[in-house]
């Protein structure tokens, strides 16, 4: 008698799920995000929202508030690079698996730094990333965020 067998995530879906996973390690509560570089199916770097190494994270002691939004974070992606730079980690034609599309700049610096797919979750606020994408040939992947349970976010208000 055959086994029930679940369907096995494809290669976006599994590393999306790891994209989640990081995105709790995020510590501004405004936006949890997280970020995976990704080439030939190997992670090789991940990054998340989250204060300046050495200092105060927004949850604990608030934020750092600029035309609504916090400027205390760096951004998941660009921690993701920071990382992989630490780390001696080349990351030229890696894809980048992001819980939110990238904002303009994380977009820019992903560009720059010879990322050549980006996939994300869902849309976050930059329409810009769409036509520039083509423009320089930068994959852009809508892949639903697969459904890890994160934590709930508090009332962010309008804007």
């Amino acid at each position: 008698m055959a086994e029930d067998v679940r369907p096995r995530a494809s290669w976006d879906e599994y590393f999306m799920s790891i994209a989640q996973v990081v995105a709790t390690r995020s510590t501004c509560p405004r936006k949890y995000v997280g970020a995976v570089l990704v080439r030939n199916r190997t992670i090789l770097s991940t990054g998340y929202n989250g204060s300046i190494r050495g200092m105060p994270h927004c949850s604990d002691v608030g934020h750092m508030m600029e035309d609504g939004h916090c400027v205390a974070t760096i951004h998941a992606e660009a921690n993701a690079i920071i990382q992989a730079a630490r780390n001696g980690v080349m990351i030229e034609g890696a894809t980048n698996y992001v819980t939110a599309s990238p904002c303009w700049n994380c977009f820019k610096q992903l560009a720059n730094s010879g990322v050549t797919r980006i996939c994300f979750g869902e849309f976050y606020r930059d329409e810009r990333i769409f036509e520039i994408a083509k423009q320089i040939g930068i994959e852009l992947t809508h892949v639903p965020l697969p459904g890890v349970t994160l934590p709930k976010l508090p009332n962010q208000g309008p804007g």
